[in-house]
């Protein structure tokens, strides 16, 4: 495995590579980057900035932020002048009226336009205004034989900035403009993906998405080596990390130069510095988040449901009777909670979608709101023991093999509705469970679990998956053709292309480490760590 590949985003990159050189020989695609924030989208931009240059293409970058209109449109233009002559050999200035001046003798008629946008501003006539600053990289085409890429970070906020009849103007320009290509980007995933389905949805002219995720467990651990270079740690210690961050880079950053930087390896103290102490930058960061809800109706009943799912309760059914509320009233809150990509739903479940959030609020927003005494040294002796159980909890459990792990996973299984990947499927109760042995090269242990609607057979399989594997399990299973309701295969390694189409002609279900994950974190297990 590429270390680059990994954590350059390489195959991010080399995506949009594809679709800017194809954009320069006249195809274009616009492109969408989604992901939670701090995931390492503008890192993907930014890479690609530094590694891609071409005379004959104009990047211009902008970050969308809650600014005035006047200010957006003076940067706009700064920008997009700016790498305009990025390559004429020019020493520049990010001052607006140098680059006007120097454009003037290139691009004369693109800088009277923007000069005419820049005089509208002052007689406040704003109307439109927006759009024809997208208009003037047609109009630098026109004159220099240069296309430009537009690209907007947190695209979503031009909402806030005034703009009328944003996406309805937007699409006309997305169809006409030819020799422009815009690459959005948002942390607004929920948000993000309703506009770009509902209001920038085109024939021609429509964007292609690209989801930037967190790194997997082997990714993370090969991740977290790197970043601690030298310096040697427990490797229980290095896999609770890996699964305590759930893969996000800025965690793990943040993690490992504490590590680094400490006289000594204990976990317990530099979580305890980040997560407990007023000070703790992780304290604060959540802190801060949470100011979000203050000021909106049913505050409380935002942040009830959030501590009711980090305490393991996830199922809105649970919820609702927790909070002696109706079910009705407790979706309208979690339907508020989705939009803003606080949580997620997966059929009957939820869960919040950063990890080390759910642990801060379980262990100490609610500790500190719920305390009687406000005894900080009481508090934080309860921390710093349920930090030391978790750790105990997760090493334990990787001293077991992945099918107990499994099996104790079907244990907990309530007839409850999840959607994995684009697939819905339903967590029979099981009555019984037992280890089964299969007849297959290469595949040996299975688990066999009986249902009232049914049976369930579980492969397990160490190494990567392959065609030949999909086809041998599933001649084996015909032996339970007559009850048979799940085919299933967890590899902790890779799958390749012609398994997965096997697999599908065959119906059996292929579970990777991730997806093992994703059903672990439903019921608050640990993670399989690689």
């Amino acid at each position: 495995m590429n270390k680059g590949d990994i954590f350059d985003r390489d195959t991010q990159i080399q995506a949009l590579l594809k679709r800017i050189t194809a954009f320069k020989d006249g195809y274009r695609q616009n492109i969408a980057i989604i992901g939670d924030e701090a995931i390492g989208k503008t890192f993907i931009i930014f890479k690609l900035l530094n590694i891609y240059s071409d005379p004959k293409i104009i990047t211009a970058y902008l970050e969308i932020r809650p600014e005035p209109f006047n200010s957006l449109i003076r940067r706009f233009i700064g920008v997009l002048l700016y790498n305009f002559m990025s390559n004429s050999g020019l020493e520049l200035k990010e001052d607006l009226d140098f680059l006007l001046n120097k454009s003037r003798q290139f691009i004369p008629k693109t800088v009277n336009k923007a000069d005419y946008i820049l005089s509208s501003l002052k007689r406040s006539k704003k109307n439109n205004l927006f759009f024809d600053l997208l208009s003037l990289a047609e109009s630098i085409y026109e004159e220099s034989g240069k296309k430009t890429i537009f690209i907007f970070d947190e695209f979503h906020n031009l909402e806030n900035v005034g703009i009328r009849n944003l996406y309805k103007e937007w699409t006309k320009l997305l169809v006409t403009n030819k020799n422009t290509m815009h690459i959005i980007i948002s942390s607004s995933k929920f948000r993000a993906k309703k506009i770009i389905s509902n209001n920038l949805s085109l024939l021609f002219g429509n964007f292609e998405t690209i989801t930037v995720e967190p790194f997997d467990a082997l990714s993370s651990d090969i991740y977290l080596e790197k970043k601690l270079n030298d310096y040697k740690i427990n490797k229980s210690i290095r896999d609770f990390i890996v699964h305590f961050t759930g893969g996000y880079p800025f965690y793990l950053d943040v993690l490992s130069s504490a590590i680094k930087n400490s006289a000594h390896e204990d976990i317990i103290k530099i979580l305890e510095d980040f997560l407990f102490q007023p000070s703790g930058i992780l304290n604060q960061k959540f802190s801060n988040y949470l100011k979000r809800f203050i000021d909106t109706d049913n505050c409380q009943q935002y942040i009830s449901i959030l501590h009711t799912i980090s305490s393991g309760h996830n199922k809105i059914k649970d919820i609702a009777h927790l909070l002696h509320k109706q079910r009705k009233e407790i979706l309208a809150r979690i339907d508020y909670l989705v939009e803003f990509d606080v949580i997620t739903r997966s059929g009957d479940f939820l869960t919040i979608n950063d990890r080390v959030f759910n642990f801060w609020l379980k262990y100490v927003y609610q500790g500190k709101i719920s305390s009687l005494t406000f005894d900080a040294k009481n508090q934080r002796e309860v921390f710093i023991n349920n930090i030391k159980c978790m750790i105990d909890d997760f090493v334990k459990n990787t001293k077991k093999s992945i099918p107990e792990r499994v099996s104790e996973l079907l244990h907990l299984f309530e007839d409850e509705m999840v959607q994995i990947e684009t697939k819905k499927i339903r967590l029979d109760r099981f009555k019984e469970i037992k280890p089964l042995e299969l007849n297959i090269r290469g595949i040996r242990n299975g688990l066999i679990g009986r249902s009232y609607e049914g049976i369930w057979v579980v492969a397990f399989k160490q190494d990567a998956l392959t065609e030949e594997d999909i086809a041998e399990f599933s001649k084996e299973c015909k032996k339970f053709r007559n009850k048979l309701q799940r085919k299933i295969i967890v590899t902790l390694r890779d799958v390749d292309s012609n398994a997965r189409l096997r697999a599908l002609e065959e119906k059996v279900l292929t579970w990777d480490i991730n997806h093992l994950n994703y059903i672990f974190d439903l019921f608050y297990k640990p993670r399989v760590t690689a």
